[in-house]
């Protein structure tokens, strides 16, 4: 393009705007950010600085090129395009993954800026992308005249100026839905919430240490963390160290969960001795959760469609030392091994397959890829998956229900249509249960004593559960 010829004139050495217009401005400068030198001598904007590197903002542009198509999980097409260009190093993986999540964060908003300026919309968005992680001075080596104008514009725009929906980042109908069941003051607070990434939570394995002993080894590795505010044994990382390496995570004393759903064991309560069923595992971070609580006693059966799945699950179970765990691969929820366990199970967790919105800060690609069409479809399979799984409880024995959206249709309404058909169930109150285990959740969101986490209220993803009790 013309504008990105030899000689053209470079950007001014200090572009940046007063600091009142920047701290509410759409384009957030990060407290580390760098301060910026300004363009090569010779007028072209400079290829390296600061970590940065002029190759870095063409990778982003094209990763979004394929993200943004959202036909496969971003982390899916992230993971690809890394394998294919894996010369890039760890530090410069980061800086671009990190801005391609930005821009899917913050689409709805960053789209509607895109929409001015010249050259092409997906170097825009990159460089949106980039201002709103690395900061704004960062970019000004790498910037043209015409570019660093445009985002200097940006800066001065107020976000209380922008239209609430634009200022969620939410696409129209899950908008409409929020507001609709929450009010626009709430729906705007999630929204927000959902643009910061989620926090970096651990699960203590209470069968090999203590909460206590497992914060003194994190401190002895330099490591910042804190006890979880509501979950008993759930600790909080500051940052997102990396680790695989540490010892005690090689050998089990602790594995990554977010301390909702660790709220959500605590709601299945199971004991010592009972029989016990994860009726959709996946890789079991929940089963081996509930597997400490039965001090690895009685027997729990993981099932799951997924064979990947339940085989990603193997080397964490072995990490953990338990013995009472049994991994079932099952085709469906009419599967044989399912129906021979009918009238024996004690405690039952169905975490149903759902639309996954409860997650947006680590899946903002879930917004856009899914939509109410998508919704209803999971909706029939949730209902027939709670039926299946209900079968299963014996006499006084439970059934919790949950999911880690915030949506209506896929929460209370599959539990009130259950309710509805099946008289032999009750309703059990959730801050009853948690009660027992001397655990309070504040501000806990619920309707008829369901439960419901939100990020922006218990710095948790979104979860939706609900204990249901078989009377006879």
């Amino acid at each position: 393009m013309s504008r990105h010829q030899a000689g053209a004139r470079p950007a001014p050495k200090d572009s940046r705007q007063p600091a009142k217009a920047r701290k509410s401005s759409p384009i957030r400068r990060p407290a580390n950010a760098r301060s910026a030198q300004g363009p090569g001598a010779d007028g072209q904007p400079t290829r390296v600085h600061g970590g940065l590197h002029a190759s870095h903002i063409q990778h982003i542009d094209r990763l979004l090129g394929k993200v943004m198509l959202f036909a496969r999980p971003a982390d899916a097409v992230v993971s690809y395009y890394f394998r294919e260009n894996s010369k890039l190093g760890h530090r410069e993986r980061g800086i671009i993954a990190e801005a391609v999540y930005a821009v899917l964060r913050r689409r709805v908003e960053f789209g509607q800026f895109a929409e001015s300026g010249t050259g092409s919309a997906s170097r825009r968005l990159a460089l949106l992308g980039l201002a709103a992680t690395l900061g704004r001075d960062t970019l000004t080596p790498f910037l043209y005249p015409d570019e660093a104008e445009w985002l200097d514009r940006l800066t001065t725009i107020e976000r209380s100026s922008l239209s609430p929906r634009v200022r969620a980042n939410l696409p129209e109908w899950l908008f409409d839905n929020l507001v609709a069941r929450h009010g626009e003051a709430f729906t705007s607070a999630l929204g927000d919430a959902w643009l910061r990434p989620a926090p970096l939570d651990l699960r203590v394995n209470l069968i090999k240490t203590t909460r206590e002993a497992a914060l003194a080894e994190l401190e002895a590795a330099g490591l910042r963390a804190e006890p979880t505010p509501m979950a008993p044994a759930g600790i909080r990382m500051q940052g997102k160290p990396a680790l695989n390496q540490l010892p005690m995570f090689v050998n089990g004393l602790v594995e990554v969960q977010d301390e909702g759903s660790q709220l959500l064991c605590s709601l299945v309560g199971p004991k010592r001795g009972e029989m016990v069923v994860d009726f959709c595992a996946g890789a079991g971070g929940k089963t081996l959760a509930l597997g400490v609580a039965m001090r690895s006693t009685g027997r729990l059966y993981a099932f799951d469609v997924s064979e990947k799945r339940l085989a990603n699950l193997k080397p964490r179970l072995a990490r953990s030392g338990l013995s009472n765990v049994h991994p079932v691969l099952i085709d469906s929820e009419r599967d044989a091994k399912v129906k021979r366990l009918a009238g024996k199970i004690d405690r039952v967790l169905v975490d149903a397959p759902c639309s996954g919105l409860g997650t947006l800060r680590r899946n903002p690609d879930l917004k856009w890829r899914q939509n109410p069409e998508s919704v209803l479809e999971l909706t029939a399979k949730q209902s027939a998956i709670l039926e299946a799984a209900a079968r299963l409880v014996k006499g006084g024995g439970r059934v919790v229900y949950a999911t880690c959206s915030v949506l209506e249709a896929e929460n209370e309404a599959i539990v009130r249509d259950f309710l509805a058909k099946h008289p032999t169930f009750r309703l059990v109150p959730a801050t009853e249960v948690l009660a027992e285990q001397k655990i309070e959740v504040p501000a806990l969101q619920t309707e008829g004593d369901m439960f419901a986490l939100y990020p922006h209220l218990h710095q948790t993803d979104g979860f939706f559960a609900a204990v249901l009790e078989r009377t006879q």
